[in-house]
């Protein structure tokens, strides 16, 4: 394993506040307000609203423990996430620290695996965005959709990072005030307190009186947990940007400690709102969306289109997010020389133009395989990414387990955020982690995606250690 004489460079302004030009390039361009909306929305993903409603089929409301099963993990990965990246903020985020504390094997193999996550995603939100608005004007085809909001959103990345914090500033509070008054509404409808309401009200009745709260046993779990871990991805994203805010280690440290509440609120909160509503086997929630559903079942007009803007404005987030955290990921590939030395240059605005470029033609690329390849090559894309958010999820434990040590030895002041019960919490997150990686490639649901993404991921990771070999040889010769 490779090591180095100092922590990773900050990649943004210097950690301190009121700076604005970043060692690297990048500016420090996203204020407090953009940092905080990104920590509060970046947990609210599209498969919240559209993916939910096929865990509550298979798992009845036993789902809930899935969700705080999940939930639980991504807390603590983000305690450890958080811990390094408020001592060390960088642009690349765990795939830097993996660099310094693994090797640099393991920092280019992760890096490029969730840049290729995230540029898959793209075109998969795309295609999703492109449905909705077809379906508003169908003058429009669906692919001319895809492109134009894929223009747009590349656009906005381009302008400035200021620029994309600003549209995912709004695209995050709307989904956040949508989600809120969910469940406040909800949860007077359950318990009677909604004047008009159409729901007969009946507590915490449908948790039980559908065949009880494990309807299809407690091995239903497991099979939730599989069917929800998805949908998590992307809380995260606020290391890497917080790399281009105006106080890096403030803004980390404020996401840290505030993603228990804001998954207890948003994912624990309103599928609690839904399985009160209504019992977990009403055909609604499958044909309808979970969500279209228990509005519907309140009794509020127009449900299906009022969930369909707010579904657009999640699916225009993943977009924007998910192109900016491409291009970020690509920028510090090229800084370390795991990508293209374009990827590492900034223009005056501290804007990654040709790591930005690069990530979207990718995307492009992906959309048009979504059209033209849809069952062969696109599928594939879909299966080999599948699983990355776990791989990612893994490395980060054990980085952290690393990490530490370096920190306290090389810079003790900056550890302002620790993981709890260091190291046994951590060990026991990895264990979960690699049982879950386990239990998808025994699940036939999932086997074909867990193994395409292994697949995929041992590839890389081959190249990542032969790279390796080479720099070093070439060192020592």
């Amino acid at each position: 394993m490779t090591t180095q004489s100092t922590l990773p460079k900050e990649g943004g302004a210097t950690g301190e506040p009121g700076t604005s030009q970043a060692p690297d390039g990048l500016k420090s361009g996203l204020k407090n307000r953009h940092l905080s909306m990104i920590a509060i929305g970046g947990v609210i993903g599209a498969g919240l609203f559209v993916g939910s409603s096929g865990g509550i089929a298979k798992a009845g409301p036993a789902i809930l423990i899935s969700y705080a099963l999940v939930g639980a993990l991504v807390v603590f990965v983000m305690r450890m996430l958080g811990e390094m990246a408020a001592a060390s903020p960088n642009s690349g985020s765990f795939s830097a620290y993996a660099d310094r504390a693994l090797g640099r094997w393991a920092g280019f193999s992760i890096g490029w695996l969730y840049w290729f996550f995230w540029v898959v995603v793209l075109a998969v939100e795309a295609t999703a965005g492109a449905v909705i608005l077809e379906s508003w004007i169908p003058a429009v085809p669906q692919w001319a959709w895809a492109l134009i909001v894929m223009v747009v959103l590349t656009a906005t990345n381009l302008v400035s990072v200021s620029s994309y914090g600003e549209f995912e500033f709004w695209f995050a509070g709307i989904k956040v005030v949508a989600i809120g008054a969910f469940v406040v509404v909800g949860l007077l409808a359950v318990f009677g307190f909604l004047p008009g309401s159409d729901n007969p009200g009946a507590g915490f009745a449908h948790l039980t009186d559908t065949g009880g709260f494990f309807p299809n046993g407690a091995g239903a779990i497991l099979t939730g947990v599989l069917m929800v871990v998805f949908s998590f991805m992307g809380s995260e994203i606020v290391t890497l940007a917080a790399g281009e805010s105006e106080d890096p280690r403030r803004a980390v440290t404020k996401a840290t400690n505030s993603v228990i509440w804001r998954i207890a609120v948003f994912y624990l909160g309103s599928i609690f709102v839904v399985l009160t509503l209504l019992p977990w086997n009403d055909e609604s929630i499958v044909k309808k969306g979970s969500y279209v559903a228990a509005l519907d079942s309140i009794g509020i007009p127009h449900a299906g289109q009022i969930m369909n803007v707010i579904v657009l404005t999640a699916v225009l987030s993943c977009l924007n997010s998910g192109l900016y955290t491409a291009s970020r990921m690509a920028f510090s590939l090229g800084e370390r020389g795991d990508a293209p030395k374009a990827f590492a240059k900034a223009n005056a605005k501290g804007v990654p133009t040709a790591a930005i470029w690069a990530s979207v033609a990718f995307g492009f690329i992906a959309v048009y395989f979504n059209y033209a390849f849809k069952d062969t090559v696109f599928e594939f894309l879909l299966s080999s990414s599948g699983a990355v958010a776990l791989f990612v999820w893994l490395v980060i434990c054990f980085t952290q387990l690393r990490m530490r040590g370096i920190l306290l030895r090389e810079a003790p002041e900056k550890v302002t955020v620790r993981m709890w019960l260091f190291p046994y919490l951590t060990w026991v997150t990895a264990a979960v982690i690699t049982f879950v990686l386990a239990y998808m490639v025994y699940d036939k649901d999932n086997r074909e995606v867990a193994l395409a993404s292994i697949a995929v991921a041992a590839v890389v990771v081959s190249i990542g250690v032969a790279r390796e070999r080479m720099r070093k040889a070439r060192l020592n010769s």
